[in-house]
C-alpha cells in the first residue's frame, strides 16, 4: 500500500511517497500526482522518496510521467530522500 502526502510553499510542491511503489500502486500514484499538479500548479516539484520501502520499475514510469507533466508547464522535478533499494532500481534504469 502506498500513501501520498504533500506540502506546498513558495511555488514548490513536495510530494511525500510512503510505502511500496510497485505495478499495483503506480497507476493510482500517477493519477494522484496529476491531480495534485493540476491543483497546485507548482513551479517546482520535489518527490520525497524517503518513506518508500520498495519500488520496482513501475516507479520509474511515475517519475518520468511527473517530469513530463511539469515540463509542459515550465516546471522542474527533483528527487530527494532516495532509499538505497530505490537508488539501485534507478541506477539500473
Amino acid at each position: 500500500m502506498m500513501n501520498i502526502s504533500t506540502a506546498f510553499a513558495a511555488g514548490r510542491l513536495t510530494i511525500y511517497l510512503a510505502g511500496e511503489l510497485d505495478h499495483h500502486e503506480a497507476r493510482g500514484a500517477i493519477r494522484s500526482i496529476d491531480e495534485l499538479l493540476d491543483e497546485y500548479l507548482p513551479r517546482d516539484c520535489v518527490l520525497d522518496m524517503s518513506g518508500l520501502s520498495f519500488m520496482d520499475s513501475s516507479g520509474i514510469a511515475v517519475i518520468l510521467k511527473t517530469d513530463r507533466l511539469l515540463r509542459q508547464t515550465g516546471g522542474a522535478l527533483a528527487l530527494c530522500g532516495v532509499p538505497q533499494q530505490v537508488r539501485r532500481v534507478l541506477d539500473v534504469a
